[in-house]
């Protein structure tokens, strides 16, 4: 399609090239045997000698005159170059031998209105065939040397690509002529766009100045630049804070104003010389102050722009440029060859004819050191676009020590082959082409202006590996000592994470990273994240500390004070029930209840051989185990209630409502409720004994885990210990009821003391658990088991057991019968 696209072109640009020959014969002024040289494969040479800066609007088609234009020293030295290397070239043994190279060089100072120039190099015996089948098609030059800009070459790159001729850039250094479908047989020996942009950002890292503006030319270049710079910190920490286009109709000035309002210090310059140039002098005149510059490869060498007065007061001029190789002989052959004055009025083409190529006054007029002290940005990849097609035609051509094959006829697509195989080493440089045809290798040295003079204090080279190097001992800043500073925000302290303001990623408030949370700055400066669970941190910590475990062991003094207290616990409830067991018939022991004084104290013996389950580290089995004291418990609570509940019937309700006494004492109601109570509980704890709770780890303390059986996060032990609450306060209600019973036979009394002070236990953990979060809360739970079970033993059943022991005299029938007796006599009256 790009080639039907160009033939469809060729026919339009046709008439521009006869127009163009009648003119090189009508024009009387005559040229430069400079720009030509007669050799057996000719090179074609693009060089903007002279630079158009405006464009007139035409009415009839006229050939640009670039002898009107401004003339460019440093591109007339690049065309030296060429014209060394080719020299160079054919006098050497080494490469072609008994082969000689030739040469035509156009000023090409528009790439609009010299199109007829390249018309020209393409064209064969004066004409240019346009076919469907162009594989025989043998154009004037073999290669083509240029142009310089980016635009240029966009421009005119896709006439060339139409008959593949080799076209190897020195200067163009736009991303977009890598794309090989479009440009095929593109080749360029200075680096990219990609490269140079990729370096720029790597200063503004180096220096962390996040906060730059953008400044570029109305062309394909620096338009290029912008995209790859934007593309290129969209993954780091540098904002673009303003980007502009240097125009003629612009106001410099108001940018400038502009930059200053946003607070910017660092200014990317990627223009061309001349809207670098009208920057700079802007910049003297309106006093602006401490910015730090940094160039293009494309000017910054530029032996003017230093030396412009007032530029030391702007702050520090920065730039990358392209490690600088001498070119042995070039001096030597610069002399010779404007001492011989090879500028000559015109030159016979032909018997009759003259060939004049456009006048250039000035080629004529500079000398050597003029030259030599010019720009020698470009020098070498001019040299090694020459060395490269030589070399592409060396293979070409089968070439030997003995000779080349002169029976091989050279199509352009011939070299395309051979170009893309380059590789070889010229002057200590690789010279070699990628995929995209761009050079393998890129060097660059890092420099500053200081005194008019280039100073050089860093390196970047991308082959055989990227290396970056900034010696920052040799750089002297505007600020004297420190290193400017260009950022939106202040960089925030150690702990702190960027909260993003506005749509800027560089402004910033600082926040304090919370407790058990961390920065880490390789991975994120916006987000705060949380440690693990088993670690901890402080509030404004950059990394996590692991938490101490920790749990209450068998060997430590609280666990050995509630083993010795639950010991002495079970040991008195064995005594006290062998003593009940002793005296069962007994007034006293039936009062207390009987049968369900056997069956309180067997569960409180049950229930103290749990409390072992409270300590130690925390297993599946010793969480499951700890459901036995909410049964246990239970059915301490539902005897207690009921037994309350069967003294206030025998002294109250007996005589308000005998029927329900009957009843009650026939159907052994006690035993009905203490079952009913005990399988409610049951049924609540089906589901623990589906899914048991099991250990988990305690993070709620600052740098602990405490070992604890996650009871609190179980629903059914929550709903059941509920449950054991208010049963806990029913019975307690009932027991407060009979208060006023007989004194001597008053068994509520005991009961409610002993509820009361359990209450008073559960109240007392249940504030602790929730102010105190250390590793001795499990103890603490254990204690308030031994507690509660104390209470019941000590305050229902020891009182019973003083009587037995040493107040036998009223644990006799007859002493119970007369308390009875009293109190009924005392109702009636």
């Amino acid at each position: 399609m790009l080639l039907c696209e160009i033939k469809a072109m060729m026919g339009e640009f046709l008439a521009l090239l006869v127009l163009s020959g009648l003119l090189q014969h009508l024009l009387p002024n005559c040229s430069c045997m400079e720009f030509d040289l007669d050799g057996k494969y000719l090179l074609g040479g693009l060089f903007d000698v002279h630079t158009t800066t405006t464009y007139s609007v035409r009415d009839r088609p006229l050939e640009l005159d670039c002898s009107k234009q401004l003339f460019t020293l440093a591109s007339y030295r690049r065309l030296q170059v060429m014209r060394f290397a080719v020299q160079e070239i054919n006098n050497s043994t080494l490469i072609l031998p008994n082969q000689s190279l030739g040469y035509e060089i156009f000023d090409f100072c528009s790439n609009v209105l010299k199109l007829p120039t390249v018309l020209s190099l393409m064209s064969s015996n004066g004409s240019i065939e346009v076919k469907d089948k162009d594989v025989d098609y043998l154009s004037k030059v073999i290669g083509i040397i240029g142009p310089y800009k980016s635009a240029d070459t966009i421009t005119i790159a896709p006439l060339f690509m139409m008959h593949l001729i080799p076209m190897i850039n020195y200067g163009a250094a736009s991303s977009a002529l890598s794309e090989k479908s479009k440009y095929p047989s593109f080749f360029r020996t200075v680096p990219s766009n990609h490269d140079n942009i990729q370096l720029i950002v790597s200063i503004l890292q180096h220096y962390k100045w996040h906060w730059v503006a953008f400044i570029t030319s109305q062309d394909a270049y620096s338009e290029d630049g912008l995209d790859l710079f934007i593309s290129m910190i969209k993954d780091t920490e540098i904002c673009l804070a303003y980007t502009a286009n240097v125009k003629k109709s612009s106001n410099v000035l108001d940018m400038f104003r502009t930059i200053d309002n946003l607070g910017v210090n660092v200014i990317v310059v990627f223009t061309l010389l001349n809207d670098a140039e009208v920057m700079f002098q802007t910049a003297i005149t309106s006093n602006i102050q401490q910015k730090v510059w940094i160039a293009s490869d494309v000017w910054f060498l530029d032996e003017k722009l230093p030396k412009l007065k007032g530029i030391e007061t702007i702050g520090t001029i920065i730039g990358v440029t392209l490690s600088v190789a001498p070119l042995p002989g070039f001096e030597e052959y610069l002399n010779f060859s404007k001492e011989q004055g090879q500028c000559t009025a015109c030159a016979l083409d032909s018997p009759g004819e003259m060939l004049c190529r456009p006048a250039c006054d000035e080629c004529t007029a500079v000398g050597a050191e003029e030259i030599l002290s010019e720009d020698v940005s470009h020098n070498f990849a001019v040299y090694a676009s020459v060395y490269a097609l030589a070399n592409a035609l060396h293979n070409v051509l089968e070439c030997s020590n003995e000779g080349c094959n002169d029976n091989v006829t050279v199509h352009p697509f011939m070299l395309l082959r051979e170009l893309k195989k380059s590789n070889f080493t010229l002057l200590n440089q690789n010279v070699q082409f990628d995929v995209n045809g761009d050079p393998v290798s890129a060097s660059y040295e890092i420099l500053f202006w200081k005194n008019g003079y280039h100073v050089m204090f860093g390196s970047y080279k991308t082959y055989p590996n990227v290396q970056f190097f900034i010696n920052n001992s040799k750089i002297q800043w505007h600020t004297n000592s420190s290193v400017p500073v260009s950022q939106c925000s202040p960089d925030c302290q150690k702990g702190f994470v960027r909260n993003q303001n506005g749509d800027y990623k560089c402004c910033f408030k600082c926040e304090i990273c919370p407790r058990d949370t961390y920065i880490d700055r390789t991975v994120s400066l916006y987000q705060c994240k949380n440690c693990l669970k088993t670690e901890w941190s402080e509030p404004g910590s950059i990394a996590c500390l692991d938490r101490t475990v920790e749990y209450v062991s068998y060997t430590e003094l609280f666990a050995i004070v509630i083993l010795v207290l639950t010991s002495l616990l079970l040991g008195l409830t064995l005594a006290v029930t062998i003593l009940f067991a002793r005296n069962f018939d007994t007034p006293v022991v039936k009062s207390a209840g009987g049968p369900m004084c056997v069956l309180v104290l067997g569960c409180l013996s049950v229930a103290s051989f749990n409390v072992f389950f409270y300590l130690g580290k925390p297993t599946e089995i010793s969480c499951f185990l700890r459901i036995l004291y909410v049964l246990l418990f239970t059915i301490c609570l539902a005897c207690l209630g009921v037994r309350s509940f069967q003294i206030v019937c025998i002294f109250k309700m007996a005589t308000k409502f005998p029927g329900l006494y009957k009843w009650w004492t026939k159907y052994n109601g006690q035993w009905l409720v203490i079952a009913g109570t005990f399988l409610f509980q049951v049924l609540l704890l089906l589901a623990y004994v589906a899914k048991p709770p099991k250990p988990y780890n305690d993070t709620t303390s600052k740098n602990l885990i405490i070992m604890r059986c996650d009871f609190f996060c179980y629903g059914p032990l929550v709903i059941s210990n509920c449950f054991l609450a208010v049963l806990c306060m029913l019975c307690f209600i009932i027991s407060y009821i009979g208060k006023n019973l007989p004194k001597n036979y008053n068994e509520a009394k005991p009961i409610t003391f002993c509820l009361l002070i359990l209450i008073l236990i559960w109240m007392a953990f249940g504030t602790t658990t929730m102010l105190y979060k250390g590793k001795y809360i499990q103890g603490l739970d254990a204690l308030a088991v031994v507690c509660s079970l104390y209470s019941i033993l000590l305050w229902y059943f020891l009182p019973k057991c003083y009587i037995i022991i040493f107040q036998p005299q009223r644990n006799t029938q007859q002493h119970f019968q007369g308390l009875i007796q009293s109190y009924t006599l005392n109702i009636s009256n």
